[in-house]
C-alpha cells in the first residue's frame, strides 16, 4: 500500500459523524443556552410543552389580531419566557437536569406576578409617571432580579455582570472622577425607570423580541422540521461537493444560509459542523482549519440577509428606518465576507492538491430539487411579502409560517404530521427563551446608559482617544465592541455596542445606519476572536484540533470581515446607499478584487505559492481599494496586475518544468 492510500484510509477513519448525544455535550459545554432540563417526570414534561406550545400560539395570535398596549404586552412576553427559562434551566452545572427545584418554581410564579401586577394596576401605574409607591419599588426590584439571574442561567455571567456593573455605576458614578461622573441616582428612581418605562427592561429590545425575533424563530423551527436544513446540505453537497476542496465549500454555503435563519452560531457550528467537519478532514483539510471553516462561516450567517439572524429587525427598530433599507444595505458587505472564505478555501485546496468528494458518492442537484426543492418556496415567499407586498413584517412572517407548513406537504419527505407540528411550535418557543431573556438583560444596561449618559460619555471616550484620525477611532471602537461581545449572544452583543460604540462614529459625521453596521460586525466577531472564541472553540471540539489554533484560523478565514466594514466606513457606496447602478458595479468590482487579493494574501496563494515580500505587497495593494479615491484604486490595481503576472509566469514555468507523462525519472 502507498503513502496516498495509506493517507486515504488514515482519513477515512477519522470520519466519525457525530451522533445526537455528542453533539448535546459539545452545546452544553460551549453554549450555557443548550444546558437545559428533560424532566423525568413525565406530567411536568407535558406540562412544559404545553406552555411551550401557549407561548408560540399566542404570538402567533398577536401576530394576526394586533398585542396588548405596549406595556401589557412586553411585561406578558417577559413573564411567559422568564417562566419558561426557569422551569428549563437549573441554576448550577450541578443541579438536577431531572426534576424542577423548589426555588425555580418560586422564581417562575414569582416572574407571572410581575405581569399581573402591572395588568391589575395598570392604570395606576401610568398616572404615577415617575412617582413610584411602594409595590412599584418591590415588583421593579423583582422584576430586575429575576431577568439578571434569568440570563445568567440562559447565557452565562458576561451579560447580568454587565447590568450589575451599570446599575452600580447609576447609584455610585457621581464619585468617578472625569467625564464619566454624573449626578448619581437613588435605587427609587433607577428601578422606575427599568421597570415601569419603554427605556428599561420592557423597551426597544423587549419589543423586538416579542414581536420579529419570535416569530423568526418559529419560522426556523418550522422549516428545520420540515427538513430545510437537510435540504441546504444536501442542495450544497450536490452543486460543490465535487468540486477542488467541495467540502470546505459545502460547509460555508449550508452554514450560511443556516446562520442567516437562526442566528445561532454555536449551535449552527455544532449541527451543521457535526456533518461537515468529518468530511472536510476527510478530504484532507487539517482539523484546525475543518474547524475554523465552519466556524467562520456560522457566525457569518448572521450577517447574511435576508434574515441576518433577525438582527436586522432589532438593527431597523433602533435607527427607525425601513427593514428593507437593512437589507439592503447589510448584502454586499455579507457577501464579500463569504467571497473571502471561498476564495481562501479554494487556495488552500490548490495549495495542498485537494479533491473533492467523487461525484458517485453525491446527490444531483435534480434529485435534491425533486425531493426537497419545494422548500424554497416558503422563502421566496418571505421575500415576496417582505420587500414587495407592502405589508408589516410581523403578518409577513406569520403568513410566512403558514404557507411553510401548507407547502411541506407537497412531498412525503418534507411533509409535517400534526404531532410535528406541534414539537415545531414547542421548539420554536424553547429557542426563543435565551434570545428573549437576553433582550431583556440588555434592559438595565441600556436603560442606566440613557439616564446616566454613559453612552455620550464613552463616545467621547473614543473619539478622544482616536483624536482627528477617522481610523484611529475607528480601530478603537472595533476593540471595544470585540471586548463588550465577548461571550454574549448575538443580538444583546449589538444591542450594547449600538449603545456604546456607535455614538462615537455618528459624532464624526458618518451614517447612522453605516455606524451600525460597522459596530455590528465587530459584535458578531467576538465569537471567533480569541482568547473567547466560544464559535471557534465549538468547533475544535467537533474536529478534535487545539481550540485557540482552529480560532486564529477563523480570524485568518475571516479577514475580509475584519476590512469590508472600514470599506464600507471610508466608502458608503458599498452599502449601495446613494448610488447609480453604473456606480455600484464599480464599486462592487473594485471591492470584489479587493477581497479575493486579500485572501489570496492571507492564504498565500494564488496561481503558485506567494513569497512573503510579495504577500505583504498584495496586502498593501488590496488595502489601497478600501477608499473612493480613483488613484488610490488605479495604483492598487496596477500593483495587483504585477504580483499577479510574476505568479502566472511562475506557474507556467513550474509547470513546464515539469516532466511530461511517459519519460524516464531517476530515482534519487
Amino acid at each position: 500500500m502507498d503513502e496516498k492510500d495509506l493517507n486515504k484510509n488514515n482519513n477515512e477513519d477519522e470520519l466519525i459523524e457525530l451522533d445526537e448525544e455528542k453533539q448535546r455535550e459539545l452545546l452544553e459545554k460551549f453554549d450555557a443556552e443548550s444546558r437545559t432540563r428533560t424532566y423525568r417526570n413525565k406530567a411536568m414534561s407535558l406540562f412544559v410543552s404545553i406552555l411551550a406550545i401557549a407561548i408560540s400560539l399566542y404570538h402567533l395570535y398577536t401576530a394576526y389580531f394586533g398585542t396588548l398596549v405596549t406595556l401589557k404586552h412586553r411585561s406578558l412576553h417577559v413573564a411567559m419566557v422568564l417562566t419558561l427559562a426557569y422551569l428549563l434551566y437549573p441554576a448550577m452545572k450541578r443541579s438536577s437536569r431531572k426534576r424542577l427545584a423548589w426555588y425555580d418554581a418560586v422564581c417562575a410564579i414569582m416572574a407571572i406576578s410581575v405581569t399581573i401586577y402591572i395588568f391589575y394596576d395598570y392604570l395606576g401605574i401610568v398616572h404615577r409617571a415617575g412617582i413610584p409607591n411602594q409595590y412599584d419599588l418591590f415588583f421593579g426590584t423583582i422584576l430586575v432580579v429575576l431577568v439578571l439571574e434569568g440570563a445568567r442561567r440562559v447565557a452565562g455571567w458576561a451579560l447580568p455582570t454587565l447590568g450589575l456593573i451599570f446599575i452600580a455605576y447609576s447609584l455610585f458614578g457621581r464619585n468617578i472622577p472625569g467625564f464619566f461622573s454624573h449626578r448619581g441616582y437613588q435605587w427609587e428612581q433607577v428601578v422606575n425607570h427599568l421597570f415601569v418605562t419603554t427605556d428599561g427592561i420592557y423597551g426597544t429590545a423587549v419589543g423586538v423580541a416579542s414581536t420579529y425575533i419570535f416569530l423568526f424563530i418559529l419560522f426556523g423551527a418550522i422549516m428545520n422540521k420540515s427538513g430545510m436544513g437537510q435540504f441546504f446540505n444536501d442542495i450544497a453537497m450536490a452543486a460543490a461537493g465535487h468540486t477542488k476542496g467541495g467540502p470546505a465549500k459545502v460547509a460555508v454555503i449550508a452554514s450560511g444560509f443556516l446562520g442567516s435563519i437562526n442566528g445561532a452560531a454555536i449551535a449552527n457550528v455544532v449541527t451543521t459542523g457535526a456533518f461537515t467537519i468529518p468530511l472536510m478532514k476527510r478530504t484532507g483539510y487539517s482539523k484546525d482549519f475543518s474547524g475554523a471553516v465552519e466556524a467562520s462561516a456560522s457566525v457569518g450567517g448572521q450577517l447574511l440577509p435576508p434574515i441576518m439572524g433577525a438582527a436586522a429587525f432589532i438593527m431597523a427598530e433602533v435607527l427607525g428606518v425601513q427593514y428593507r433599507v437593512i437589507v439592503m444595505a447589510a448584502i454586499l458587505p455579507a457577501l464579500l465576507y463569504y467571497l473571502g472564505i471561498m476564495v481562501q478555501v479554494q487556495m488552500r485546496a490548490s495549495k495542498l492538491g485537494l479533491e473533492g468528494v467523487p461525484k458517485e458518492e453525491l446527490p444531483t442537484v435534480k434529485e435534491v430539487m425533486m425531493e426537497r426543492g419545494h422548500l424554497l418556496l416558503p422563502l421566496l415567499f418571505l421575500i415576496y411579502m417582505l420587500f414587495f407586498s407592502g405589508r408589516t413584517i410581523i403578518f409577513s412572517a406569520f403568513l410566512t409560517i403558514l404557507v411553510t407548513i401548507l407547502i411541506s406537504t407537497l412531498r412525503p419527505a418534507t411533509r409535517m404530521t400534526v404531532k410535528e407540528i406541534f414539537q415545531a411550535l414547542d421548539s420554536g418557543a424553547r429557542s426563543v427563551v435565551p434570545v428573549a431573556v437576553a433582550c431583556a438583560a440588555v434592559g438595565p444596561i441600556v436603560g442606566v446608559a440613557s439616564i446616566t449618559g454613559f453612552g455620550l460619555s464613552m463616545a467621547y471616550a473614543i473619539v478622544s482617544l482616536g483624536g482627528t484620525s477617522l481610523m484611529f477611532t475607528l480601530i478603537f471602537t472595533m476593540l471595544t465592541c470585540i471586548i463588550l461581545g465577548m461571550g454574549l449572544p448575538s443580538i444583546p452583543a449589538y444591542l450594547i455596542t449600538a449603545t456604546m460604540a456607535a455614538p462615537a462614529l455618528i459624532q464624526l459625521d458618518i451614517e447612522p445606519i453605516v455606524a451600525h453596521l460597522f459596530v455590528f460586525y465587530f459584535a458578531m466577531f467576538a465569537n471567533i476572536t480569541p482568547p473567547v472564541a466560544l464559535a471557534s472553540f465549538a468547533a475544535a471540539g467537533i474536529s478534535g484540533g487545539n481550540a485557540m489554533k482552529t480560532g486564529v484560523e477563523s480570524l485568518k478565514l475571516s479577514i475580509a470581515g475584519f476590512i469590508v466594514p472600514y470599506m464600507f466606513v471610508y466608502n458608503s457606496a458599498l452599502l449601495l446607499r446613494g448610488t447609480s447602478f453604473m456606480q455600484g458595479v464599480l464599486v462592487a468590482v473594485t471591492a470584489i478584487i479587493g477581497v479575493t487579493m486579500l485572501a489570496s494574501a492571507a492564504e498565500g496563494y494564488f496561481f503558485a505559492a506567494i513569497p512573503a515580500i510579495q504577500r505583504i505587497i498584495l496586502l498593501g495593494a488590496s488595502l489601497l481599494l478600501i477608499s473612493a479615491n480613483i488613484m488610490q484604486d488605479a495604483v492598487g490595481m496596477v500593483i495587483i496586475a504585477i504580483v499577479l503576472g510574476l505568479q502566472y509566469s511562475k506557474f507556467k514555468k513550474d509547470k513546464n518544468s515539469v516532466q511530461k507523462p511517459g519519460t524516464m525519472v531517476s530515482e534519487a
